[in-house]
């Protein structure tokens, strides 16, 4: 009896252990020509080539797997990577120019542009094409990475975009919007007039110091280059498939930033998930279950996404 029940549990579990792709996991490389840019590669093995999802990430010093020294430690972009690799699709993240192992291509934050990093992206998707084991590459964007995406995706020769907590607005509508009534009138009067100085390409150096996260003279230079960029028009110019997911719980990008995307490109695809926030994790709308999450690495991924993105990527060819 028990050697029938042995073999009935080999039966059982072998489909299980066989449906699980092996992963090669291993650094990559890519040289700009002004130095080197670090990522990490999860490459399915197989006897044929397979989805390529080149993973961008979000402003600021967000790291290769969605980490930010200002903004918490959730993994968010590693464990994507890895439900990626779950199923059956390879993908690499890297760490942008200026941050984590980046930094030595851009030590001052002055030198960094958004021109400079859709160059480098589609840098990658060059290298990445090339590989006779990849298949479609597909551009997934979180945050400000989705604008990255969308802009570099045309030269690219990506066959499809993911913008996932993707801007659909102008920065300074976001800026106002999350400034608006939550500073003293001086203040927020003297966030408007930066706004508008660096929208016309000017710097100011008079940066009151509870202003300084945003609009330090370090940074101008980086916000005069992402004013210029419009969201929403940027992912018109898409030719290629695309999918917009959206959490309904996300404090820092709102479903209607999803809806101007889906208005630009009416052919994207368009997810909405519940309870899900801007670090793609099931939350309240409560300002401190949220902050908390940014910096839970043991919360899961949204299932929802999670099934969202992969289905989209299996229609790709």
């Amino acid at each position: 009896m028990m050697l029938r029940f042995a073999a009935l549990l080999v039966f059982l579990v072998c489909p299980l252990l066989q449906a699980a792709p092996v992963v090669a996991q291993r650094p990559i490389d890519l040289d700009t020509g002004t130095g080197v840019l670090h990522g990490s590669l999860l490459l399915p093995l197989s006897d044929k080539p397979v989805p390529m999802v080149l993973i961008i990430a979000g402003s600021g010093p967000t790291d290769r797997n969605g980490n930010n020294p200002e903004g918490g430690n959730n993994d968010s972009l590693r464990k994507l990577a890895q439900l990626l690799a779950r199923n059956n699709i390879a993908s690499v993240r890297y760490d942008k120019r200026g941050v984590a192992s980046g930094l030595p291509l851009a030590p001052d934050e002055r030198n960094l542009s958004v021109e400079g990093y859709v160059a480098d992206a589609q840098a990658w998707a060059r290298k990445l094409k090339a590989d006779p084991r990849v298949g479609p590459l597909i551009l997934l964007g979180h945050s400000e990475g989705a604008l990255i995406a969308s802009l570099a995706a045309p030269q690219s020769g990506a066959s499809a975009v993911v913008s996932i907590g993707g801007s659909g607005r102008p920065l300074d509508e976001v800026i106002r919007e999350q400034l608006k009534g939550r500073l003293p009138p001086d203040l927020e009067m003297r966030s408007w007039q930066l706004l508008e100085r660096l929208k016309a390409g000017q710097y100011d150096t008079d940066v009151p110091s509870p202003l300084h996260v945003i609009f330090r003279p370090s940074v101008q230079p980086y916000l005069v280059s992402l004013l210029r960029q419009n969201p929403a028009g940027a992912f018109a110019k898409v030719k290629v498939p695309a999918l917009i997911v959206q959490g309904r719980n996300d404090i820092q990008v709102g479903v209607q930033d999803a809806q101007a995307l889906k208005a630009a490109k009416p052919d994207a695809q368009l997810v909405l998930i519940d309870g899900m926030n801007h670090v793609m994790r099931i939350v309240p709308n409560d300002l401190k279950a949220q902050v908390a999450s940014y910096n839970n690495r043991d919360l899961p991924l949204a299932d929802a996404l999670g099934r969202a993105v992969v289905a989209f990527i299996k229609t790709i060819h």
